[in-house]
């Protein structure tokens, strides 16, 4: 079966890119190894610019429906509580969206996917695990596990840290594996009650156990480190879960856990985000830890720029020269921005040294109180800045 273009992955940055090119005018199939789209909650924090992005593509109106928009996050300490709050109000200059929408990426990608199968020739083909991509030539032939094949001129690699496609054209995956792995559970308890004054997002500063509380339409979220030299079992044990849970807030009963689930957290970067008609966006093409929510919204990033610019390549508009320009801009917000944002975020989190800590209060404290600095703060973490050109002097380093 041929093919234009091929995307694999249906995720939410493999929908946003086959959402893309259609909407240029270009029939795309998207191939999903799941027999139905991925019900984990995952990412759950959109970002000002990846909102913009969404709403040009005609989806924002419906992921908000279902979402919580939260204009202010909170930076805490575990023993003596607030530490400073920034409002994202201060970009109302900068964006149409000047908030944060709080949303499992579950609730996103079958809004992406009804508005992808409006468009004529697009498909969305589910229980098809790929299992080969080779590349011949200009064009790609991709298999799956049912043992069907399809040919095309461009594959769009969407599949996660473990893509197919990225492994299939010899990209390494440089990075770092964090020593700790993270735990995320998932309650119906209602944070805002038990800790009184907090926000939607939270961060938590603590050496020994730093935390995040995320609240979502149905459930909040709270993303724990473990200990690396902990069995896997033994972390997720509802009877050690539900201690850390107390650790929180003690209810005097037990917590109501919706699910918890423990994972390995990631800094790396592709060698390549392309080879011939292969292209890798989002977490094919770069992992990096949750703190800051930066992962799906770069990825998004990565998915909107990148299909406009292959869609400017298939119209004649320009070169592949300038779909490659696009990719290397891409790489080094991965590489230099994202990455350390995140790794920052890290390390900030869970500071050792009181006095490194107490500086680094001393510094927040300072930024929420003034409005100059703290909205130069927000344009970074908002990942506006992320999608500015880059000074000439820098570019040029």
């Amino acid at each position: 079966m041929s093919e234009r273009i091929l995307v694999v992955g249906a995720g939410p940055v493999g929908l946003t890119s086959a959402l893309s090119l259609a909407r240029a005018g270009h029939a795309v199939t998207v191939l999903e190894a799941g027999t139905q789209l991925s019900s984990e909650s995952r990412a759950s924090t959109y970002h000002p610019p990846t909102l913009e992005m969404l709403d040009d593509l005609g989806v924002l109106d419906a992921l908000r429906s279902v979402g919580i928009e939260s204009q202010r996050f909170q930076y805490r300490d575990r023993t003596d509580g607030p530490i400073a709050e920034l409002d994202l109000g201060l970009l109302a200059d900068e964006t149409r969206y000047p908030f944060r929408v709080q949303c499992e990426q579950s609730k996103l990608t079958p809004i992406l996917a009804e508005a992808l199968l409006r468009h004529a020739g697009c498909a969305l083909e589910l229980g098809e695990p790929v299992t080969g991509v080779t590349i011949e030539g200009a064009t790609a032939s991709v298999t799956s596990a049912t043992g069907r094949t399809w040919t095309a001129d461009w594959v769009v690699g969407a599949d996660g840290a473990g893509s197919r496609v990225r492994k299939a054209i010899g990209a390494a995956f440089e990075g770092l594996t964090y020593p700790e792995r993270f735990l995320v559970v998932s309650t119906t308890e209602d944070l805002s009650a038990a800790l009184p004054g907090i926000a939607d997002v939270n961060y938590v500063f603590d050496p020994r156990e730093w935390l995040v509380l995320l609240r979502t339409p149905e459930h909040w979220r709270i993303l724990f480190p473990t200990d690396p030299e902990s069995p896997a079992e033994a972390e997720v044990a509802p009877a050690r879960v539900q201690e850390r849970l107390r650790r929180v807030a003690d209810l005097g009963r037990d917590w109501d856990v919706l699910h918890s689930s423990l994972y390995a957290v990631h800094q790396r970067v592709a060698s390549t985000f392309r080879v011939g008609p292969a292209i890798l966006v989002g977490d094919a093409a770069h992992v990096n830890n949750p703190l800051g929510g930066m992962g799906m919204n770069s990825g998004v990033h990565d998915a909107v720029l990148v299909s406009g610019a292959l869609a400017d390549l298939l119209d004649g508009r320009a070169g592949v020269d300038e779909l490659d320009a696009v990719l290397a801009r891409r790489r080094e917000v991965a590489r230099s921005y994202v990455r350390t944002v995140t790794h920052d975020n890290w390390k900030q989190l869970r500071e050792s040294d009181p006095r490194a800590r107490a500086a680094h209060h001393a510094e927040l404290r300072a930024l929420a109180a003034d409005p100059a600095a703290a909205r130069s703060y927000l344009l970074r973490t908002s990942m506006i800045d992320s999608l500015r050109p880059r000074p000439a002097a820098e570019a040029a380093g």
